[in-house]
């Protein structure tokens, strides 16, 4: 097995310390920082989306890979970024007023970085003008996620679309629903771009819009 191969095992077992220990192993031989990303790193977060769709695994295990994910991000994002690497997109991502549930919020962020996507994570309990506001300041972001656990939150996802409506910025941006409580129904009746069931298809749909535009 080449070391890359290695690479994306010790992800998908979660193991950090080991992906650290191999990411700068490869660095060293020479191995480029984008073929780390391209051909160690993201497979491995491959094969947990899919197995984490296919309930062959739960949240502790996706968390695990993603910090092992995480580990070795850390010791290549500079290079990238300094080589001029583009992520395959740039979205933003909140969970809606009122509602301070994070968790699927977070996962849907790790697996979209596991995916090559870069993430503006705005938090938890964001009203219409935070999210405005971030897209303000972040004009190249071409999706919106959102994100709510309770059905009493959940109306407050259409606060947001209608808010870049009167903005007339809608054409701007795709706008993605999901959490507990939402549903494919409910994301058309507000207006939604689209809606995902779980992180590892949020993820999915957010690169194919990506490498569709």
């Amino acid at each position: 097995m080449g070391k890359l191969s290695e690479l994306s095992l010790v992800v998908e077992k979660g193991n950090a310390p080991g992906a650290k220990e191999l990411t700068d192993s490869l660095l060293a031989e020479g191995i480029s920082a984008q073929d780390i990303l391209n051909k160690g790193l993201l497979p491995g977060m491959e094969v947990i989306g899919i197995k984490f769709k296919n309930n062959e695994i739960y949240i502790p295990e996706v968390l695990i890979a993603a910090r092992a994910m995480s580990t070795a991000m850390d010791v290549i994002r500079p290079i990238l970024t300094a080589t001029g690497v583009e992520p395959v997109g740039k979205l933003i991502i909140g969970t809606v007023k009122g509602d301070l549930h994070d968790i699927g919020k977070n996962l849907v962020k790790m697996m979209s970085q596991g995916a090559g996507i870069e993430v503006i994570d705005i938090g938890t309990d964001c009203s219409p003008d935070k999210f405005f506001d971030a897209y303000q300041e972040n004009q190249d972001v071409k999706i919106i996620g959102m994100s709510a656990l309770l059905t009493t939150t959940m109306t407050n996802m259409k606060s947001v679309i209608d808010k870049f409506s009167s903005a007339g910025l809608r054409d701007k941006v795709k706008i993605l629903i999901g959490g507990a409580p939402v549903t494919e129904q409910f994301a058309s009746e507000i207006g939604a771009d689209g809606y995902a069931p779980d992180a590892a298809s949020a993820a999915e749909n957010f690169k194919e819009i990506f490498l569709a535009n």
